[in-house]
């Protein structure tokens, strides 16, 4: 299971191993938030390649995982499990030292009463996401959108589809299928920072509710279909797509306004952010 946690508004990539019970996390990432450095991929390289001539074990035991990177392709990274980053802190000079070791043990304590009450889970997503801003009405669609979300990943892995690669293409497909662009193109569209804003934090309710159908169709027609591998899941991709475009472009031609807007909810006030999940642009003639 992958994750953003977040450390004093750092975002770290985090993965779940259910095979290990553990937190995996991407050591790039701790890396920047505790050293606020502009470019933490070399002070990690730089950083990794002392330790090694130093012999240290830590560093020899860091796996590579594939995580989504800024860039939202899937690329190899290292990661640490707790341990691993409590003994790798003591080569980091920084004052956020102590804080991040009392995060990483909430965060493990939090994980564990997840894993009792999963409802926990969900309540503390929207409380993150209360606390930036978002209103009750869109952070309720957002929830719902992971259980989707969740759903036609599980789907897709029990129909054969390779994770990862595999994935981002059907997802690929589904948005094009439905908004007329890939998730890369819609991040370009919505001029959203490459660094890691995920797009779908980005969406108005409108466009999260297409989203929601494209996926949903996705999974009702692959189940339909008994779409197995990744060919037949792809038309089942497309066909969902296409039934949440055709609902999109019947609204657009009926309502006179656009689903997609260019509106964005980076730094914007409360009040703000409300109007805008009511703001939608002209359609294009």
């Amino acid at each position: 299971m992958s994750n953003i946690k977040l450390f004093e508004s750092k975002q770290i990539r985090s993965v779940w191993s259910e095979k290990e019970q553990k937190w995996l996390f991407s050591v790039v990432d701790v890396v920047g938030a505790l050293t606020d450095s502009q470019n933490p991929q070399v002070y990690w390289r730089v950083l990794k390649k002392r330790l090694l001539a130093e012999g240290n074990e830590t560093v020899t035991n860091c796996n590579a995982l594939k995580m989504t990177a800024p860039d939202g392709k899937m690329r190899l990274t290292d990661v640490a499990d707790t341990e691993q980053l409590l003994r790798l802190i003591q080569s980091i000079p920084s004052p956020k030292a102590e804080p991040f070791k009392l995060w990483l043990a909430r965060v493990g304590y939090e994980r564990l009463e997840e894993i009792e009450n999963p409802e926990l889970a969900a309540k503390r997503m929207r409380e993150l996401y209360k606390a930036k801003g978002y209103s009750d009405e869109w952070i309720e669609k957002r929830v719902r959108g992971i259980a989707i979300r969740d759903e036609l990943t599980s789907e897709w892995q029990k129909r054969g589809v390779k994770e990862q690669l595999e994935y981002a293409i059907l997802t690929a497909e589904i948005s094009r299928a439905t908004f007329g662009m890939t998730p890369s193109e819609y991040r370009d569209f919505k001029a959203l920072d490459k660094k890691g804003d995920n797009l779908r934090d980005h969406m108005t309710d409108l466009e999260l509710i297409f989203t929601m159908l494209g996926e949903a169709s996705t999974t009702e027609i692959a189940r339909n279909k008994d779409a197995l591998g990744y060919d037949e899941n792809l038309e089942s991709a497309v066909e969902g797509g296409t039934v949440a475009g055709n609902a999109r472009r019947d609204l657009e031609k009926k309502s006179g306004r656009r689903v997609s807007t260019k509106e964005n909810f980076k730094e914007i006030p409360e009040a703000e952010k409300r109007k805008q999940l009511k703001a939608v642009s002209r359609p294009e003639k």
